[in-house]
């Protein structure tokens, strides 16, 4: 798994190794069961900081994504989420309120907008073979 961090993002490093494990599991690039790189060789290949690399995993590991088997390392667990179906709802409907006001900034109209998420949406079902929805379960 190759992963590249942007250190003029303004998000912390750890939170884009999050967000890039959970996009690989999401693409199927990682698959359940896959075991993840190791805490030192993640650290070297990203040139961060070991504990960087660990509290990236601890908080995977807290969101339900991974687990950690003593011994062997990290593994990413079957996409079953640990959240509610309000939960995720309420999760989405924030992600959604932040793109809608990024758009307006940027000045996207709605159609623009709505041809965009689309677009993606295709794009996702593609790489998933879920035929442009993101999960069987509705959020």
């Amino acid at each position: 798994m190759l992963m590249h961090l942007n250190f003029n993002s303004g998000q912390p490093a750890y939170l884009q190794v999050v967000d890039q494990i959970k996009t690989a599991a999401a693409s199927g690039s990682l698959q359940a069961g896959e075991i993840l790189p190791g805490i030192r060789p993640l650290a070297e290949q990203l040139r961060i900081n070991r504990n960087t690399v660990a509290k990236a995993y601890a908080e995977l590991e807290s969101q339900g994504i991974i687990e950690t088997q003593p011994g062997k390392g990290c593994f990413l667990i079957k996409n079953h989420s640990p959240f509610t179906r309000e939960v995720r709802r309420k999760i989405l409907r924030e992600e959604i309120d932040a793109l809608l006001v990024k758009a307006h900034h940027l000045q996207v109209e709605k159609e623009e907008l709505l041809n965009l998420v689309n677009e993606r949406l295709a794009a996702f079902g593609k790489k998933t073979g879920s035929h442009g929805t993101p999960a069987s379960n509705p959020a």
